[in-house]
């Protein structure tokens, strides 16, 4: 039965990341971090039971929560896209100081853009998973809509996300308007499995493809019919976790 080892770890905002490390039990096939969505945190539903089915199948897993959700410290409205994609450098650091070296990133949503525009600087990274993740990251704009008009006015607005009311600052909006993932993707030199389900409401299809075809080979894309955006289905996030288990064992390191 894999195990949960509760981390904390610095952000370049200077707040603290609070995660788990979802251990296996027995071997260890290999380590990953993965990043959850725009403000989904470390025990979503795509996070937490992937990680927990991968650690079952020998891949142990870091989640974390972003600067200012969850059990992080630090202002949500702060941190930027840029933010998110230093941070997912921060934890795989962390993973390698205490001997767990990276081999996998794994991201969901916008978590999913963020691992694309970070595997550029991680060179011990041998391949990449992006789960229902948009091929421009200005894609999260639209969820930001009951604010822009504040934002554009007074540099500042408020949206509910999640459930959440949370602060939106014309930094955020700024940078994601400008990250362009074009070269990232294409220059990645890495194995990338793109999964996305062909009847994601909140992000379509259609960023799957644009993904699948900017990268280099080799390339697989898994379509996770029956999924919605969020993966809230147990036996979707079980499937998804067989599949990458399958799919990564070729580009992990030798047992």
């Amino acid at each position: 039965m894999p195990s949960i080892e509760s981390v904390k770890f610095p952000s370049v905002s200077g707040a603290t990341l609070a995660g788990v490390v979802d251990v296996p039990d027995g071997e260890v096939r290999a380590w990953a971090v993965f990043a959850h969505g725009f403000t989904l945190g470390k025990n979503s539903a795509a996070a937490s039971r992937i990680s927990k089915a991968l650690a079952r199948h020998g891949i142990g897993v870091l989640r974390y929560d972003a600067a200012g959700l969850g059990s992080s410290t630090g202002d949500w409205s702060e941190t930027t896209f840029s933010t998110k994609v230093d941070d997912i450098k921060q934890a795989a650091a962390f993973m390698a100081e205490s001997g767990r070296p990276v081999s996998l990133l794994i991201g969901h949503s916008l978590g999913g853009a963020a691992v694309l525009g970070a595997i550029g600087s991680l060179e011990e990274v041998k391949a990449v998973v992006t789960i229902s993740a948009p091929f421009e990251p200005s894609h999260a704009l639209h969820l930001l809509d009951e604010a822009m008009d504040d934002v554009e006015r007074e540099g500042v607005g408020e949206v509910t996300l999640g459930g959440k009311r949370l602060q939106i600052r014309k930094q955020l909006v700024d940078d994601l308007r400008r990250a362009d993932l074009s070269a990232c993707i294409h220059g990645m030199h890495r194995p990338l499995l793109v999964m996305h389900s062909p009847t994601d409401q909140t992000v379509g299809i259609d960023n799957a493809g644009q993904i699948f075809e900017t990268a280099r080979h080799p390339k697989s894309f898994i379509s996770l019919e029956g999924s919605n955006h969020l993966l809230t289905d147990k036996v979707q996030t079980d499937r998804a976790a067989l599949l990458i288990t399958a799919w990564a064992d070729q580009y992990l390191p030798a047992g």
